[in-house]
């Protein structure tokens, strides 16, 4: 199996040593060895055989660029790259260099270095439509270090805004010879996955996996180990994956988030029942990697 999930990975150089010189960053702007990756609303621009994302050059992007507006996402290739927000109003643009599709669905097709791009781009573009003001007084805000944070305007506030990660538990809780998966009642039907929740504020990991386990399920966990971790810029979450080893087996919904949750064989994951996540996401990744355990013993 990769060493990696989908979306992550270390592909850009983020150089956050360049982020705050203005010089390096107006220069990098116009450079024919700049690359631009445009986002369309909440869409990525590919290739029309969708095999690979589309890097434009700034003649191509430049009725798009606002100079006030810039997100530096670091260097990719040996070059530097920038995100372009377009506006979703109206048909798509650029035509004539492919299509723009949903990260989700690039995720499945693309390499994995240009899907981690897309996804680094494409979380900052929201959070900077989200972040137009400031959440201390109210201000307006602006971009502060090349994109990678936003600054109130306001003299006598100054607030700095960091973008917003949400840290997300997920957790294939097992006994050994059985999984524990659940499923919410708008899935699709026959569809089962991982326990997953955000940490709460004053809360460890551990304590979060042992927590959300227990509200969803009424199963008690012991060992908790850390598996990896995976980006969800849908819009900001992190993953970041556990395997737990459970200390009881009576199921109940205690909050009723879940439909249903059940036990399951390695026999049964490969019966066809129940419809296992997709396979881009961490959920899928646990829950192939235990399958495989009892494959390479």
């Amino acid at each position: 199996m990769e060493n990696y999930n989908v979306f992550a990975g270390a592909f850009v150089d983020r150089s956050g040593e360049l982020r705050k010189d203005l010089d390096w960053l107006a220069d990098a702007v116009g450079n024919e060895n700049s690359r631009f990756v445009p986002v369309w609303g909440v869409q990525c621009l590919v290739d029309k055989d969708l095999q690979h994302a589309v890097l434009l050059e700034h003649q191509h992007v430049a009725p798009f660029i606002d100079d006030r507006e810039l997100i530096f996402l670091g260097v990719f290739r040996d070059h530097p790259t920038f995100a372009v927000a377009i506006d979703a109003a109206g048909a798509p643009p650029l035509p004539k260099f492919g299509e723009f599709r949903e990260l989700r669905f690039l995720g499945t097709v693309l390499p994995p270095d240009e899907s981690n791009l897309l996804a680094h781009a494409r979380a900052l573009v929201l959070w900077h439509a989200s972040q137009v003001f400031c959440g201390k007084c109210g201000s307006a805000a602006q971009p502060g270090a090349g994109g990678n944070s936003r600054v109130c305007t306001n003299s006598e506030c100054g607030q700095v805004i960091f973008p917003r990660v949400d840290p997300a538990i997920i957790v294939l809780v097992t006994d050994g010879e059985r999984c524990l998966l659940g499923r919410q009642e708008h899935w699709p039907e026959g569809s089962y996955s991982t326990i997953a929740g955000f940490a709460e504020p004053g809360e460890s990991l551990e304590d979060a996996v042992r927590r959300e386990v227990y509200e969803e399920t009424n199963i008690q966990v012991g060992e908790v180990t850390y598996h990896s971790s995976q980006p969800w810029p849908f819009p900001s979450a992190l993953m970041l994956g556990f395997v737990a080893e459970a200390t009881s087996a009576d199921i109940a919904l205690n909050d009723k988030e879940l439909e249903d949750a059940r036990w399951f064989t390695r026999d049964d994951l490969k019966s066809g029942f129940p419809k296992l996540p997709f396979r881009i996401s961490i959920a899928r990744r646990l829950v192939d990697h235990w399958i495989h355990l009892d494959e390479d013993n």
